[in-house]
């Protein structure tokens, strides 16, 4: 299991997911075989990333990606899904990407955990 998180972050996520969509791994994994046209964002740590990460994403961890966001994807209608280690990084990210006026975001719940879990395609390193 992951690790334990505070009540007021949990608060805070929560409050977020009202505002968001979430979609799953299964789902993310199916657009990615059905060479859907998205752009798959990993919020996590650097460390995070440099350990492994999902084939195909990027990385703005959630410290810089109100900062970097316009200039990595300047058309506020792109397709983006966000993952972490869990869904509630990405799910604050996409509040915050939503509020910055993107419109096509979701968040993948799971994230990282349940992708690794199902044994899917990952890039060491």
């Amino acid at each position: 299991m992951g690790k334990q998180h505070s009540p007021a972050f949990l608060n805070l996520v929560q409050d977020a997911k009202t505002r968001i969509r979430e979609t799953t791994v299964d789902a993310v994994k199916a657009k990615i075989d059905a060479g859907e046209s998205f752009t798959l964002i990993d919020v996590r740590e650097d460390s995070e990333w440099d350990a492994g990460h999902i084939p195909g994403a990027i990385h703005l961890g959630k410290g810089i990606i109100e900062r970097d966001i316009e200039v990595k994807i300047p058309d506020l209608s792109t397709p983006i899904v966000l993952y972490c280690g869990g869904g509630f990084r990405s799910a604050l990210a996409a509040d915050a990407l939503q509020k910055m006026g993107y419109t096509n975001v979701v968040s993948m719940d799971g994230g990282w955990r349940e992708w690794t879990q199902k044994g899917l395609p990952i890039v060491k390193g």
